[in-house]
């Protein structure tokens, strides 16, 4: 019996103490995680992310909220894709390092080709299967998914379902492109990541040269300078192309630009050409009725009437065809050799090789390829600051004022209805993340693709300013309001992207002259809306904002009317030009 109760009393201070112990290591392991949770933010906090528009204290308890929020979805792994660009390279890189130390999610960022992007978008939505648990696409879709059902309504989801993964501080009257992701319901669809616009190129140090300034001067009877019309584009290409023809020993050209017959000829001309031509109406931060695609849809409407001059669109109509003859002739006369047989990507080491003068289509995601030391960089001087500027787009004939110039890429965030909750959450907090006050100033720096006011008029930009060859002074300018991506007159960007590549190389190829290419890519285009419509009217399938055909009419009927499509006018006005100090003003 004694040794039955010792027996007892000692089991059960054995007991006793292993669970002490359990408890103890627990308590031990709580604090150890809570501690290498804390040293997680703190060490972002005051590393990578030092460089933010918030205070110490603020980036901390932003960070904070961040690893609470992330609690029950701590341990999981998300997918989510993006296009290659350098912004997207430190996200993938860098900032899911940061998030998986603070939140304890890992995500794996894949990068890849814009199109394959758009064909995975395309992809789930037609299966309803869930591939990736979030996507950064262009905002060029915001008729598609605000038509389609299957993107999440982002104004809906942060009030309800996804509110308890928002962040209080995301401050979306911060984002300078939020009207881009706006549907026509006035919801918000999408939250943008990085953006970047499309302007005018030019070597300031050779626009310089007293020599160069006389030449032009003598020949055209104006100043040369930052072109203000396409008019001007034209005499000064010609005159680098045909009479400058060597500077410092090298053969130089008045433009460069693209045409292989390949799809990023097709976001060639959609990113707006024809706008920049004046193809379509007054309105932004799209043409209202007829847009840079020459679609129409009428005021207060929801439903696209047509693209075919016959029933009031613009893409076979004289400005259309201007801008795609001179596309043509621009880069048969003026480029360099071989470049009508370049597609975008090729193209792309052209101007950092020294040889081009100008060019009037550029984007600005690829400002920090042409910034710096580097060996291969011949359009800086020897302490890597440009030698060129970046300024706005010349206008086309046709162009109006009120009307929108030129093209701003939007990559934003994209969730679907198909991708289950709780991934989507965690998802959404990644999103969030990325475009964080904490995160974006540092960011944007990294990739120069500004999407938050507070950023660009961050101090850091002041100083970085003149190494950034214009890139400040327009995102600081209301200049900026402009340049707009696509908008909701397209009713299905993936269906209609693919028709323009195939026709417009035609032009290049020779098969067809400009108003045959228009006209067989307008009517094709009015084909796949036709189609749409059916769809929707037969099950709904845009959310009865499919497009509702005008039937056609005597292309005279609509010519002879105010606004878009427009009349052919004279296409080759004086040339005329501004200095550069005043052509942001």
């Amino acid at each position: 019996m004694f040794q039955s109760k010792y027996l007892k009393t000692t089991m059960g201070e054995l007991m006793f103490k292993t669970l002490k112990t359990i408890i103890a290591v627990a308590v031990s392991l709580s604090l150890f995680a809570s501690s290498a949770s804390a040293n997680a933010i703190k060490k972002w906090a005051t590393g990578e992310f030092s460089l933010s528009t918030l205070s110490e204290k603020e980036r901390i308890k932003e960070l904070k909220w961040f690893q609470d929020a992330a609690k029950p979805f701590k341990g999981m792994s998300i997918k989510v894709l993006s296009e290659t660009i350098p912004t997207h390279e430190y996200e993938s890189k860098t900032l899911t390092k940061a998030f998986e130390e603070i939140t304890g999610i890992k995500v794996n960022h894949q990068l890849l080709g814009e199109g394959d992007v758009v064909m995975a978008v395309q992809t789930q939505m037609q299966t309803n299967v869930s591939i990736y648990d979030a996507y950064i696409n262009d905002s060029d879709l915001i008729g598609t998914h605000a038509r389609m059902q299957q993107a999440v309504n982002l104004t809906k989801w942060m009030a309800g379902e996804g509110k308890d993964v928002t962040l209080p501080t995301l401050d979306l009257d911060d984002f300078i492109g939020k009207q881009f992701t706006t549907g026509p319901d006035g919801d918000l669809y999408q939250m943008p990541d990085q953006q970047f616009a499309n302007l005018y190129w030019f070597r300031k140090d050779w626009f310089d040269r007293p020599e160069i300034k006389k030449g032009f001067k003598a020949k055209y009877g104006y100043d040369l300078g930052v072109p203000l019309n396409w008019s001007a584009y034209e005499d000064i290409a010609k005159y680098f192309s045909e009479d400058v023809k060597n500077i410092d020993g090298v053969r130089i050209y008045g433009h460069m630009d693209y045409g292989k017959r390949a799809p990023d000829l097709g976001w060639r001309m959609t990113d707006a050409w024809l706008s920049m031509a004046g193809a379509g109406d007054v309105g932004k931060p799209n043409g209202i009725p007829v847009d840079e695609w020459g679609i129409r849809m009428e005021k207060g409407s929801c439903n696209p009437v047509g693209a075919s001059v016959t029933r009031g669109g613009a893409a076979n109509g004289p400005a259309a065809v201007y801008a795609i003859r001179k596309w043509d002739e621009w880069l048969r006369n003026y480029a360099p050799p071989g470049a009508a047989a370049m597609d975008f990507y090729q193209s792309l080491p052209s101007l950092s090789s020294g040889n081009v003068a100008q060019q009037i289509f550029w984007y600005t995601a690829f400002t920090a390829s042409l910034v710096g030391k580097n060996p291969n960089n011949k359009v800086v001087d020897a302490n890597g600051m440009p030698l060129w500027r970046m300024g706005p787009s010349p206008k086309g004939p046709y162009w109006e004022e009120g009307m929108k110039l030129g093209y701003q890429d939007a990559g934003s965030w994209t969730l679907f209805k198909s991708t289950p909750v709780k991934n989507r959450k965690a998802a959404w907090l990644y999103a969030q993340f990325v475009v964080s006050k904490t995160v974006d100033l540092k960011k944007s720096h990294v990739g120069l693709t500004i999407i938050r006011d507070s950023s660009i008029d961050h101090k850091s930009f002041t100083e970085r300013a003149p190494a950034l060859g214009g890139l400040v002074e327009f995102y600081r300018s209301n200049n900026r309001n402009i340049w707009s991506p696509t908008g909701v007159n397209v009713p299905d960007y993936p269906k209609l992207a693919q028709i323009w590549w195939q026709q417009i190389g035609d032009v290049n190829s020779g098969a067809f002259t400009p108003q045959q290419a228009m006209d067989r890519l307008a009517e094709e285009m009015d084909l796949v809306m036709s189609r749409m419509e059916a769809a929707d009217k037969g099950s709904n399938a845009y959310g009865g904002c499919g497009p509702r055909l005008n039937k056609p009419r005597e292309a005279s009927y609509w010519l002879n009317k105010k606004g878009s499509p427009k009349a052919k006018r004279d296409e080759k006005p004086q040339g005329k030009t501004v200095p550069y100090a005043r052509a942001w003003k």
